[in-house]
Protein backbone atom coordinates (compact mmCIF):
# COMPACT_ATOMS: atom_id res chain seq x y z
CA UNK A 1 0.00 0.00 0.00
CA UNK A 2 1.36 3.41 -0.98
CA UNK A 3 1.48 5.91 1.89
CA UNK A 4 0.97 9.49 0.77
CA UNK A 5 3.11 12.24 2.28
CA UNK A 6 1.38 14.92 4.32
CA UNK A 7 3.14 18.10 3.20
CA UNK A 8 0.59 20.85 3.91
CA UNK A 9 -1.75 21.39 6.85
CA UNK A 10 -4.83 23.53 6.44
CA UNK A 11 -6.80 24.72 9.44
CA UNK A 12 -8.23 27.80 7.76
CA UNK A 13 -11.26 29.01 9.68
CA UNK A 14 -10.43 26.69 12.59
CA UNK A 15 -7.19 28.02 14.10
CA UNK A 16 -5.09 31.03 13.05
CA UNK A 17 -1.83 30.09 11.31
CA UNK A 18 1.04 31.96 12.97
CA UNK A 19 3.98 30.56 11.05
CA UNK A 20 5.03 27.86 8.62
CA UNK A 21 8.58 26.54 8.84
CA UNK A 22 10.64 23.96 7.00
CA UNK A 23 8.71 21.12 8.63
CA UNK A 24 6.18 22.49 11.12
CA UNK A 25 3.10 24.67 10.90
CA UNK A 26 2.29 26.68 14.00
CA UNK A 27 -1.28 27.56 14.98
CA UNK A 28 -2.72 29.62 17.82
CA UNK A 29 -5.10 27.77 20.15
CA UNK A 30 -5.44 30.56 22.70
CA UNK A 31 -3.33 33.32 24.24
CA UNK A 32 -1.11 30.83 26.10
CA UNK A 33 -1.20 27.73 23.92
CA UNK A 34 -0.05 26.79 20.42
CA UNK A 35 -0.52 23.77 18.17
CA UNK A 36 2.56 22.37 16.42
CA UNK A 37 1.70 20.32 13.33
CA UNK A 38 4.66 18.39 11.89
CA UNK A 39 4.36 17.76 8.17
CA UNK A 40 6.27 15.16 6.17
CA UNK A 41 8.35 17.90 4.52
CA UNK A 42 12.10 17.37 4.68
CA UNK A 43 14.92 19.85 4.20
CA UNK A 44 18.63 19.44 3.63
CA UNK A 45 21.21 22.21 3.54
CA UNK A 46 18.36 24.56 4.57
CA UNK A 47 16.36 23.79 1.40
CA UNK A 48 12.99 22.01 1.45
CA UNK A 49 12.60 19.09 -0.94
CA UNK A 50 9.64 19.12 -3.33
CA UNK A 51 8.30 15.81 -2.01
CA UNK A 52 8.10 14.55 1.55
CA UNK A 53 8.89 11.39 3.52
CA UNK A 54 5.66 9.53 4.42
CA UNK A 55 4.83 9.47 8.17
CA UNK A 56 7.95 11.48 9.03
CA UNK A 57 5.98 14.18 10.84
CA UNK A 58 4.25 11.70 13.12
CA UNK A 59 7.54 9.94 13.84
CA UNK A 60 9.29 13.22 14.76
CA UNK A 61 6.41 14.26 17.00
CA UNK A 62 6.18 10.96 18.88
CA UNK A 63 9.96 10.74 19.25
CA UNK A 64 10.10 14.30 20.61
CA UNK A 65 7.34 13.48 23.11
CA UNK A 66 9.35 10.44 24.20
CA UNK A 67 12.46 12.55 24.72
CA UNK A 68 10.54 15.19 26.68
CA UNK A 69 9.53 12.41 29.08
CA UNK A 70 13.02 10.86 29.26
CA UNK A 71 14.80 14.18 29.83
CA UNK A 72 12.29 15.51 32.35
CA UNK A 73 12.61 12.27 34.33
CA UNK A 74 16.41 12.48 34.30
CA UNK A 75 16.59 16.24 34.99
CA UNK A 76 13.75 17.08 37.43
CA UNK A 77 14.39 20.83 37.18
CA UNK A 78 13.90 20.81 33.39
CA UNK A 79 10.94 22.76 32.05
CA UNK A 80 9.62 22.11 28.53
CA UNK A 81 6.95 23.63 26.34
CA UNK A 82 5.22 20.27 25.81
CA UNK A 83 1.62 20.01 27.04
CA UNK A 84 -0.12 17.17 25.24
CA UNK A 85 -0.39 15.06 22.09
CA UNK A 86 -4.16 15.60 22.18
CA UNK A 87 -5.78 17.76 19.54
CA UNK A 88 -7.62 20.82 20.86
CA UNK A 89 -11.44 20.79 20.83
CA UNK A 90 -11.53 23.35 18.00
CA UNK A 91 -10.23 20.73 15.53
CA UNK A 92 -13.19 18.86 13.97
CA UNK A 93 -13.36 15.07 14.25
CA UNK A 94 -12.98 14.56 10.50
CA UNK A 95 -9.42 15.99 10.68
CA UNK A 96 -8.28 13.85 13.61
CA UNK A 97 -7.00 10.95 11.50
CA UNK A 98 -4.91 13.34 9.45
CA UNK A 99 -3.50 15.34 12.36
CA UNK A 100 -3.31 12.91 15.30
CA UNK A 101 0.22 11.84 16.29
CA UNK A 102 1.82 14.58 14.18
CA UNK A 103 0.44 17.39 16.39
CA UNK A 104 1.29 18.56 19.88
CA UNK A 105 -0.04 21.30 22.10
CA UNK A 106 2.72 23.48 23.52
CA UNK A 107 3.12 26.54 25.70
CA UNK A 108 3.45 29.90 23.99
CA UNK A 109 6.82 31.42 24.92
CA UNK A 110 9.29 34.06 23.79
CA UNK A 111 11.75 32.12 21.62
CA UNK A 112 15.48 32.84 21.78
CA UNK A 113 16.71 33.57 18.21
CA UNK A 114 19.63 31.11 18.27
CA UNK A 115 20.05 27.39 17.78
CA UNK A 116 21.87 25.73 20.67
CA UNK A 117 24.00 23.13 18.92
CA UNK A 118 26.04 20.69 20.98
CA UNK A 119 28.75 18.61 19.33
CA UNK A 120 30.24 15.51 20.91
CA UNK A 121 32.15 14.43 17.81
CA UNK A 122 33.86 16.36 15.04
CA UNK A 123 31.93 15.97 11.80
CA UNK A 124 29.95 17.94 9.22
CA UNK A 125 30.58 21.69 9.03
CA UNK A 126 32.72 21.51 12.20
CA UNK A 127 35.11 19.06 10.51
CA UNK A 128 35.33 21.24 7.40
CA UNK A 129 36.18 24.34 9.46
CA UNK A 130 38.65 22.42 11.63
CA UNK A 131 40.54 21.13 8.61
CA UNK A 132 40.85 24.64 7.20
CA UNK A 133 41.49 26.69 10.35
CA UNK A 134 41.98 24.40 13.34
CA UNK A 135 38.84 25.91 14.89
CA UNK A 136 35.18 25.01 15.42
CA UNK A 137 32.77 27.96 15.38
CA UNK A 138 35.81 30.18 15.77
CA UNK A 139 37.05 28.37 18.89
CA UNK A 140 40.50 26.79 18.97
CA UNK A 141 40.32 23.01 19.24
CA UNK A 142 43.03 20.51 20.10
CA UNK A 143 45.16 19.77 17.01
CA UNK A 144 45.47 16.34 15.45
CA UNK A 145 41.86 15.22 15.61
CA UNK A 146 40.55 12.77 13.04
CA UNK A 147 37.17 12.90 11.33
CA UNK A 148 34.32 11.63 13.57
CA UNK A 149 36.55 11.60 16.67
CA UNK A 150 35.02 12.55 20.01
CA UNK A 151 36.19 15.93 21.33
CA UNK A 152 38.83 15.01 23.96
CA UNK A 153 37.65 17.66 26.42
CA UNK A 154 34.03 16.55 26.11
CA UNK A 155 31.09 17.93 24.17
CA UNK A 156 31.26 21.58 23.09
CA UNK A 157 28.57 24.21 22.71
CA UNK A 158 28.53 25.63 19.18
CA UNK A 159 25.51 27.90 18.57
CA UNK A 160 24.21 29.18 15.27
CA UNK A 161 21.90 31.93 14.14
CA UNK A 162 18.30 30.98 13.45
CA UNK A 163 17.62 31.97 9.87
CA UNK A 164 14.29 32.75 8.27
CA UNK A 165 12.86 30.18 5.87
CA UNK A 166 14.88 30.05 2.67
CA UNK A 167 18.03 31.43 4.28
CA UNK A 168 21.00 29.58 5.78
CA UNK A 169 21.80 29.37 9.48
CA UNK A 170 25.22 30.78 10.35
CA UNK A 171 27.64 29.10 12.74
CA UNK A 172 28.71 31.59 15.40
CA UNK A 173 31.05 31.80 18.39
CA UNK A 174 29.36 31.54 21.83
CA UNK A 175 30.38 35.15 22.49
CA UNK A 176 28.30 36.26 19.52
CA UNK A 177 25.36 34.22 20.79
CA UNK A 178 25.67 36.06 24.10
CA UNK A 179 25.38 39.38 22.28
CA UNK A 180 22.18 38.17 20.62
CA UNK A 181 20.35 36.78 23.68
CA UNK A 182 22.19 38.56 26.50
CA UNK A 183 24.96 37.22 28.75
CA UNK A 184 22.53 36.17 31.50
CA UNK A 185 20.52 33.87 29.26
CA UNK A 186 23.45 32.74 27.12
CA UNK A 187 25.15 31.09 30.09
CA UNK A 188 21.95 29.35 31.14
CA UNK A 189 21.26 28.13 27.60
CA UNK A 190 24.81 26.78 27.21
CA UNK A 191 24.74 24.98 30.57
CA UNK A 192 21.33 23.44 29.92
CA UNK A 193 22.15 22.41 26.34
CA UNK A 194 25.30 20.59 27.49
CA UNK A 195 23.42 18.87 30.31
CA UNK A 196 20.67 17.74 27.95
CA UNK A 197 23.19 16.41 25.44
CA UNK A 198 25.11 14.52 28.11
CA UNK A 199 21.92 12.90 29.40
CA UNK A 200 20.67 12.00 25.93
CA UNK A 201 24.07 10.73 24.77
CA UNK A 202 24.22 8.20 27.62
CA UNK A 203 20.61 7.10 27.06
CA UNK A 204 21.13 6.63 23.31
CA UNK A 205 24.47 4.84 23.64
CA UNK A 206 22.80 2.23 25.84
CA UNK A 207 20.52 1.59 22.84
CA UNK A 208 23.28 1.36 20.27
CA UNK A 209 23.18 4.92 18.94
CA UNK A 210 25.87 7.60 19.11
CA UNK A 211 24.49 11.13 19.10
CA UNK A 212 27.28 12.91 17.25
CA UNK A 213 25.65 16.33 17.54
CA UNK A 214 22.22 17.84 18.02
CA UNK A 215 20.35 21.11 17.98
CA UNK A 216 18.22 22.40 20.86
CA UNK A 217 16.00 25.45 20.91
CA UNK A 218 14.89 27.37 23.97
CA UNK A 219 12.24 29.87 24.97
CA UNK A 220 11.73 32.23 27.87
CA UNK A 221 8.84 32.15 30.30
CA UNK A 222 8.63 35.90 30.89
CA UNK A 223 6.51 35.44 34.02
CA UNK A 224 9.04 33.24 35.84
CA UNK A 225 12.23 34.17 33.92
CA UNK A 226 12.86 30.46 33.30
CA UNK A 227 14.62 29.07 30.21
CA UNK A 228 12.36 26.43 28.64
CA UNK A 229 13.21 23.60 26.22
CA UNK A 230 11.09 24.00 23.08
CA UNK A 231 10.59 22.76 19.50
CA UNK A 232 11.50 19.21 18.46
CA UNK A 233 14.07 17.36 20.53
CA UNK A 234 16.75 14.86 19.53
CA UNK A 235 15.15 13.68 16.29
CA UNK A 236 16.81 12.55 13.05
CA UNK A 237 15.98 16.02 11.69
CA UNK A 238 17.83 17.87 14.44
CA UNK A 239 20.63 15.40 15.22
CA UNK A 240 23.27 13.13 13.75
CA UNK A 241 22.67 9.55 14.90
CA UNK A 242 25.35 6.94 14.23
CA UNK A 243 25.16 3.16 14.81
CA UNK A 244 27.61 2.53 17.66
CA UNK A 245 28.45 -0.95 16.36
CA UNK A 246 29.83 0.49 13.10
CA UNK A 247 31.60 3.55 14.51
CA UNK A 248 35.14 4.01 13.23
CA UNK A 249 37.33 7.06 13.74
CA UNK A 250 38.87 8.67 10.67
CA UNK A 251 35.99 8.44 8.26
CA UNK A 252 32.41 9.53 7.65
CA UNK A 253 29.88 7.36 9.48
CA UNK A 254 26.74 5.53 8.53
CA UNK A 255 23.78 7.32 10.07
CA UNK A 256 20.13 7.12 11.12
CA UNK A 257 19.27 10.61 9.97
CA UNK A 258 19.04 12.68 6.79
CA UNK A 259 22.74 12.33 6.02
CA UNK A 260 21.71 9.78 3.39
CA UNK A 261 19.69 12.51 1.66
CA UNK A 262 22.52 15.05 2.05
CA UNK A 263 24.99 12.60 0.48
CA UNK A 264 22.65 11.95 -2.45
CA UNK A 265 22.24 15.69 -3.06
CA UNK A 266 25.99 16.31 -2.91
CA UNK A 267 26.86 13.36 -5.16
CA UNK A 268 24.37 14.53 -7.77
CA UNK A 269 25.39 18.20 -7.69
CA UNK A 270 22.08 19.25 -6.10
CA UNK A 271 23.32 20.64 -2.79
CA UNK A 272 21.51 23.91 -2.06
CA UNK A 273 19.34 23.69 -5.19
CA UNK A 274 15.66 24.62 -4.90
CA UNK A 275 12.64 22.40 -5.68
CA UNK A 276 14.54 19.11 -5.83
CA UNK A 277 12.38 15.99 -5.96
CA UNK A 278 13.79 12.93 -4.23
CA UNK A 279 13.65 9.66 -6.18
CA UNK A 280 11.46 7.04 -4.53
CA UNK A 281 14.51 5.00 -3.54
CA UNK A 282 16.07 7.94 -1.67
CA UNK A 283 12.75 8.79 -0.01
CA UNK A 284 12.24 5.17 1.11
CA UNK A 285 15.82 4.78 2.39
CA UNK A 286 15.52 8.00 4.38
CA UNK A 287 12.22 6.81 5.87
CA UNK A 288 13.82 3.47 6.76
CA UNK A 289 16.65 5.19 8.63
CA UNK A 290 14.23 7.41 10.56
CA UNK A 291 12.15 4.39 11.58
CA UNK A 292 15.20 2.50 12.80
CA UNK A 293 16.29 5.45 14.94
CA UNK A 294 12.80 5.67 16.44
CA UNK A 295 12.63 1.95 17.19
CA UNK A 296 16.03 1.84 18.87
CA UNK A 297 15.44 4.92 20.99
CA UNK A 298 11.83 4.25 21.98
CA UNK A 299 12.12 0.47 22.19
CA UNK A 300 8.99 -0.16 20.15
CA UNK A 301 8.30 -1.12 16.55
CA UNK A 302 7.14 1.79 14.43
CA UNK A 303 3.48 1.15 13.69
CA UNK A 304 2.81 4.32 11.75
CA UNK A 305 0.58 7.21 12.69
Amino acid sequence: MTVISFTESNLDGILPLLASGKVRDLYKIDSRTLLFVASDRISAYDVIMRNGVPEKGALLTLLSAHWFHVLSSAIPSLKTHFISLDLPPQVPQELHTQLQSRSMQVRKLEIFPIEAIVRGYITGSAWIEYQAKGTVHGMKVQPGLNESEAFPQGAIYTPSTKAEAGLNDENIHPDQAAKIVGEKYAKRIEKLALELYSTARKYALERGIIIADTKFEFGLDTETDEVILVDEVLTPDSSRFWPASKYKIGQAQESFDKQYLRDWLTTNGLKGKQAVEMPEAVMNKTAEKYREAFERLVGEKWGGS
